[in-house]
């Protein structure tokens, strides 16, 4: 099977400070992939440095595209990447109103990507949408409504349903149960597990909750200083742990 994802050394540095060094791996058609570590340790200027919004010093992000095969991505024009980032990826934003246009409709906000790609048929548009809300579990009622008028928890399954409509393969999530309540959490991590499990999804998942990866990830890397410390099946190192680092972070959890 040919990756879909080939990562191969990313470094990038802030003056004489690492944000992520050498870093390299490969995520295949269906993987989720989870990077994990502390606050400052690289694993949010990595998933950046990926998805092509912050510019690398050194290294490939090469994607298996439809129409040509393997590419650089950080080495497309920048046209190139943003129709790269409204169809075949998707990126979840932490704090959804950073995804998301507070002053749009629900459904003009699920629309508007779908416009982006070419579809120009009202009717079939806000179709789309009505049926993009129910399946992240948001009222038909609510087409109209705001985002404004939306819970956290609303606001980000709307920001998922907008990111998902034109059918990507591969999506970054940053952080994507942060600021939520656990209940409200648990209910967003088992409607996200559905969606990468019924569409076949690749995904890159960065978080500080090791129960967020325990559920969502397949495989997993560990982050600190900029480094990757530690890799493999989630459950086997989550499980057993060899890096002192991981050993740290998986007993702090057992210790809450």
């Amino acid at each position: 099977m040919t990756a879909l994802l080939r990562v191969e050394n990313v470094t990038k540095h802030y003056g004489t400070r690492i944000g992520c060094a050498e870093v390299s791996f490969e995520l295949y058609p269906g993987e989720v992939m989870g990077i994990v570590g502390e606050s400052g340790s690289g694993k949010t200027t990595l998933l950046n440095c990926l998805a092509g919004q912050l510019p690398c010093d050194a290294g490939r992000v090469m994607f298996d595209t439809k129409t040509s095969g393997l590419r650089d991505v950080l080495a497309m024009s920048a046209p190139e990447r943003r129709m790269l980032a409204r169809t075949d990826w998707a990126f979840v934003q932490q704090h959804p109103r950073d995804g998301l246009r507070m002053n749009v409709s629900a459904g003009g906000n699920v629309g508007e990507r779908l416009m982006a790609v070419g579809a120009r048929h009202y009717g079939e548009i806000r179709q789309a949408a009505t049926d993009w809300l129910a399946r992240v579990e948001i009222e038909a009622g609510r087409i109209d409504d705001r985002p404004t008028t939306f819970s956290g928890g609303m606001q980000q399954r709307l920001q998922i349903a907008r990111n998902l409509v034109t059918g990507p393969r591969l999506v970054f999530m940053d952080e994507p149960t942060g600021g939520l309540d656990v209940s409200v959490q648990a209910r967003l991590l088992d409607l996200l597990r559905g969606l990468v499990r019924e569409m076949g999804l690749s995904a890159i998942v960065v978080t500080h909750d090791l129960a967020v990866v325990r559920l969502l990830a397949d495989r997993l890397m560990v982050m600190k200083d900029g480094h990757v410390v530690e890799s493999g099946l989630t459950d086997q190192v989550l499980d057993d742990p060899q890096h002192g680092y991981t050993q740290l972070l998986v007993s702090s959890v057992l210790q809450v």
